[in-house]
């Protein structure tokens, strides 16, 4: 699939596996993702209108004529930020998924519309859902070390189902992980993930592999590994299953990771450093809960709070 196949079967097609992805990987919510949706299918329109049918053929002027438009359309300033906030999300995955060589959205300013809070697990919920895999069966061996794994090392779930075998060393505890961009970063787990992976590996994947070589870690079908929306699936279930009051996301553990870190005291340049964030700009949203928390035991526990 190509970025510049048409509309129908080239641009429709992208956009829906970037929905896909802000499910998956950013854990949004059923309106958010309907907003996402409804925002870029009126910018799709406008390029139909303007016979413009490769993403390639999108530079910064034609951003332009369409942010124009959407304000001779009279929506507010607000609401243009939110188109345009969809459609550098969708030109950004296009870069790092599709080929596309250049963003015409990253020049143009945003305006600040507030800071959304990322939604987090509490310690008790993280526990409850790394407990409802069944560890007698292959399968649930599997699942339990990539949950393990996923909260303890704060991983993305593309980087998670993309695991090779070689990627993990158990003894030392660290995992190589290789991000966005293809960069290479080497975090820690824990004994609880490394103790269930040694598990998965030994009894586990062999009987799921029956004597076919593959490099993945945590296989699927045939050796191959797990889709991002065949886990995503498999999460919802657990979190169902545990009766959790939130919607338990990928992206949910990976900030439940960050926050649990900075609540524990360890210092945002490592946070940023585990989580592969470029620039820390990116990882100090957490602080805002981590400050938060902070405060509450304060007010708990300080006899002049």
């Amino acid at each position: 699939m190509t970025l510049s196949s048409g509309r129908v079967d080239g641009m429709d097609h992208w956009v829906e596996t970037y929905l896909d992805f802000l499910v998956i990987e950013k854990g949004l919510s059923a309106n958010s993702i309907e907003s996402y949706a409804r925002d870029i299918s009126r910018f799709l329109s406008f390029l139909e209108t303007h016979t413009i049918r490769d993403f390639n053929a999108v530079d910064t002027p034609v951003i332009l004529s369409w942010m124009v438009q959407m304000k001779k359309d009279d929506l507010g300033p607000k609401t243009r930020a939110r188109h345009l906030i969809a459609v550098r999300g969708l030109f950004k995955y296009l870069i790092n998924e599709g080929g596309l060589t250049h963003n015409p959205v990253k020049d143009i300013d945003i305006p600040k519309t507030g800071l959304a809070l990322p939604k987090i697990m509490n310690l008790a919920q993280v526990e409850k859902l790394l407990g409802m895999p069944d560890t007698t069966t292959p399968r649930g061996l599997r699942n339990a070390a990539m949950l393990e794994i996923l909260y303890g090392a704060g991983l993305r779930v593309s980087e998670l189902i993309l695991m090779k075998r070689e990627d993990i060393d158990l003894n030392a505890g660290i995992i190589r992980v290789f991000g966005k961009g293809s960069k290479e970063r080497m975090v820690p787990v824990g004994g609880p993930a490394c103790e269930k992976t040694g598990l998965w590996i030994n009894h586990g994947r062999p009987l799921m592999l029956k004597g076919i070589s593959s490099p993945y870690l945590f296989v699927a079908r045939a050796g191959k590994p797990m889709s991002r929306q065949g886990f995503w699936k498999l999460l919802k279930q657990y979190g169902t299953a545990a009766g959790l009051e939130v919607a338990v996301s990928p992206h949910m553990f990976r900030h439940s990771f960050a926050t649990h870190l900075l609540e524990g005291g360890a210092d945002l340049r490592s946070v940023q450093t585990m989580l592969g964030h470029s620039d820390i700009s990116t990882t100090q949203i957490y602080t805002h809960i981590s400050r938060e928390y902070l405060m509450n035991l304060h007010k708990q526990y300080h006899p002049r709070s």
